[in-house]
């Protein structure tokens, strides 16, 4: 049973971020730039016939990076998101993470749901997916008031290069 009388300010009090692109994480990155690590690594995987999708976690002046791997590993929860928060949580020895994740594009409900359990205080991504987007396109997770933890989200960073990173993925594989 969660205790809410100990939660940590990060948890239910909102984020201690100012809102825009012009932020800068814990790890250095801008918004912009974290995209575009992320978008290095989306194209990793799609060269490796995983859907293209990134993820860099900057958290105490560290980053934690990585690729869909789903088919890799015959995994389905092997979302990039995950595998950032996985490697966190292990490098540093606890499960509330915090700090600022970026993905190439609208992290799922099972994504959604791991990144409020991790206290993640920011989510910048960037397209929207219309079909399974649970950070506001199709259901919001994050926004919602049954979920114990407030995460900023920044949408739509670098939207047109994330998008056509993916048409052209798929387009190819058509």
């Amino acid at each position: 049973m969660a205790q809410l009388d100990s939660a940590s300010p990060s948890e239910g009090e909102g984020c201690p971020f100012e809102p825009g692109r012009e932020h800068i994480s814990a790890g250095g990155l801008s918004d912009e730039d974290g995209i575009r690590r992320a978008m290095v690594l989306a194209g990793e995987a799609g060269a490796a016939g995983d859907a293209p999708i990134g993820a860099v976690l900057a958290v105490d002046g560290r980053l934690f990076a990585a690729r869909n791997e789903k088919e890799a590993r015959h995994d389905p929860t092997a979302h990039a998101e995950l595998l950032a928060i996985r490697a966190a949580a292990e490098a540093l020895g606890r499960w509330r993470i915090g700090g600022s994740l970026y993905v190439t594009k609208e992290p799922c409900a099972m994504c959604a749901g791991a990144i409020a359990a991790a206290r993640i205080e920011r989510l910048v991504y960037g397209c929207r997916d219309p079909k399974g987007g649970a950070a506001g396109s199709v259901i919001d997770i994050l926004g919602s008031a049954a979920v114990n933890h407030r995460v900023e989200v920044i949408d739509g960073v670098l939207a047109e290069e994330t998008g056509a990173q993916l048409r052209a993925f798929f387009a190819e594989r058509r």
